[in-house]
């Protein structure tokens, strides 16, 4: 990005497996990975006060799906960035054996179906909720978060790959740590040039060519899919607009992809009306999205904490950002929190509900979105 990210020499004090403050966000541009913590922030209003007043040049870290929730940033000691994607150290350990402890399909069959009541009710206004489970693995011996990371980074042929140490939230976040390969870009912030990149309806990908290609085509003719997606770019320009001069946004959506789903995404570009806005700014204006939360977002959140309870930091945000206001933030999807004691590891996958939702298909997408975490730790459902 345009301006240098600060580098901060220093060693930080890490715990025995080397991940007590550490961050990483590894994109197909470049990598930010800091160590160690100067400060640590479990309010975001501290943190960007920290930013503002340049007690801080850099904020890393995650923020939760709710609102209230403690944050998870850090203003770290030590910073190091690296053109491309996330390169593994040497000598990580291999991983263990993980067992799925239960799948719990009726659990989610119910949520989506008690949704789809709301949702073809003539007299509700609700439009779209989205929906989520988890999945929990048990490992045979503690697993490293950043073998996690590197299995994950070289799962998905962008490397996009993010790991967080979640200590800074505090209570029960204590020791555990935050994975994932996100293919959501929530916002990019680069001087006055803000960009961002909202993925909303999916379909599973199909080995044989030729069945992917009949796939994809269907998806960007879905009307149900199409529809769902166009919730979330309005969202997205109606935060946007405040803060933009100019926005550029395509009237259709194109196709995207990774090795499990293809998806229907906007990129979206604008040019901000004040270069000091920052990125932390931009991130908790647009968060969340319909396509992490649903539409209207007050509705649709109410709907998902009666639903499902607390969330933690899935469908949050993970990123970064500079005192002068350049920074990443990518939607926290596709992703797992790893235990404390690192052998235990939740998975967590959701989707869209709109009144043409059908609940096998949902509950069938899940799975599909779980492969990401499952085919980096060698697991098969």
């Amino acid at each position: 990005m345009g301006t240098p990210l600060p580098t901060v020499a220093g060693t930080a004090a890490t715990d025995d497996d080397g991940t007590r403050d550490r961050f990483v966000l590894s994109r197909p541009h470049g990598t930010v990975a800091t160590t160690g913590a100067r400060a640590r922030f479990d309010d975001v209003d501290a943190a960007a006060a920290a930013l503002r007043t340049s007690r801080t040049d850099l904020v890393v870290g995650a923020l939760p799906f709710a609102r209230h929730a403690p944050c998870a940033l850090i203003a770290p000691a030590a910073v190091e960035r690296t053109t491309g994607t996330w390169q593994p150290p040497h000598g990580l350990p291999p991983l263990p054996r993980f067992t799925v402890d239960g799948i719990r399909d009726g659990e989610h069959l119910d949520r989506v179906r008690t949704a789809l009541d709301v949702l073809r009710d003539d007299t509700s206004v609700l439009d779209k909720v989205v929906l989520a489970r988890t999945l929990t693995l048990t490992a045979d011996a503690p697993a490293a978060p950043a073998a996690i990371l590197a299995a994950l980074v070289t799962g998905t042929p962008t490397g996009n790959g993010y790991l967080v140490d979640l200590s800074a939230a505090g209570d029960s976040h204590t020791g555990r740590t935050l994975v994932g390969s996100s293919p959501e870009v929530l916002v990019r912030k680069e001087g006055s040039t803000v960009s961002c990149h909202p993925l909303a309806g999916s379909a599973p990908r199909d080995p044989r060519t030729d069945r992917d290609r009949e796939i994809g085509r269907a998806l960007t003719a879905s009307v149900k899919d199409r529809r769902e997606h166009a919730f979330v770019v309005e969202s997205v320009r109606a935060s946007l607009a405040p803060f933009c001069r100019t926005l550029d946004i395509p009237d259709t959506p194109t196709l995207t992809h990774t090795p499990q789903l293809w998806h229907l995404g906007t990129p979206i570009r604008g040019e901000l009306r004040d270069p000091g806005t920052t990125a932390l700014d931009l991130a908790l204006a647009l968060h969340p999205t319909p396509a992490v939360c649903g539409t209207p977002t007050d509705l649709a959140y109410a709907t998902i904490d009666e639903l499902e309870g607390d969330r933690g930091f899935y469908a949050g945000a993970v990123g970064w950002c500079t005192a002068d206001g350049d920074g990443e933030w990518m939607v926290t999807i596709r992703c797992a929190e790893i235990s404390g004691d690192r052998r235990r590891v939740t998975a967590y996958a959701g989707g869209g509900i709109v009144a043409e939702s059908d609940p096998r298909t949902e509950l069938g997408e899940t799975v599909t979105k779980f492969g990401t975490v499952l085919s980096a730790l060698g697991v098969r459902l």
